[in-house]
């Protein structure tokens, strides 16, 4: 009985990281769509996806924009420097999560602010400043998860984990490890886009970006408040 009273506080931890994990991946599909769609075809959160962009941006493809793509690169890349300075400075590894997801809510919730008051996001100052805001953020968000190295959630791109449930899967030889998990990451994706491009398309870009910055404040406290920390700072 000790030993089963022993294990399963850990489990249910694990169970509550994956939870908060599949939340932050939802949130990367929101706010893409949002970005995609009304700051001129530019991602944020996929940078495969905004590499191939700017690959169609600078061969003069309409609809696409070399600046736009490349502020997106580059704040990315600034954001996950900041996310290495986390996690190398900053244990345990919960406080970590909490402390780049913080982060995050503060800079989508400029962006929502930014996307609120200003006449457009589609051109201009604010569009290059919601960029900005939401590339650094994901940034911040992504080096940590990275740190964290939990398979299949890296809560910003699904190739390895689609090519995880095919690879592994009975049809290719495997005996489907994870695969629950790995679909559950890609419906969360799925869902979030479709949350962020219904609401893009009814509301504008304010709305998604409020509910996400909402959304990842509340996985702070969900963080903080669950049996997450137990899983992610054993030993």
């Amino acid at each position: 009985m000790a030993t089963a009273e022993a294990v399963l506080p850990d489990a249910r931890g694990q169970a509550h990281v994956l939870r908060i994990l599949l939340g932050l991946t939802m949130l990367s599909g929101l706010v893409d769509a949002v970005c995609y769609l009304g700051l001129g075809h530019v991602f944020t959160a996929n940078m495969t996806g905004n590499i191939v962009i700017l690959g169609f941006a600078a061969a003069g493809a309409p609809g696409f924009s070399v600046p736009a793509s490349l502020t997106s690169l580059a704040l990315f890349l600034a954001g996950a420097v900041a996310g290495g300075r986390i996690s190398k400075h900053i244990s345990p590894r919960s406080r970590r999560l909490s402390l780049a997801v913080a982060c995050e809510a503060t800079f989508v919730a400029a962006a929502a602010l930014v996307a609120c008051l200003a006449p457009t996001v589609a051109t201009g100052w604010a569009r290059y400043t919601v960029i900005a805001l939401l590339a650094f953020a994901m940034g911040i968000r992504n080096s940590v998860i990275r740190h964290l190295a939990i398979p299949d959630m890296t809560t910003t791109v699904l190739t390895l984990t689609l090519t995880g449930l095919a690879a592994d899967s009975a049809l290719g030889g495997g005996d489907s490890p994870r695969a629950g998990r790995r679909v559950t990451a890609v419906l969360a994706m799925l869902a979030g886009a479709v949350l962020g491009a219904a609401l893009y398309l009814h509301r504008g870009p304010g709305l998604p970006l409020a509910i996400a910055a909402g959304v990842a404040a509340l996985t702070v406290l969900a963080v903080g408040l669950s049996r997450a920390p137990a899983a992610l700072d054993r030993p």
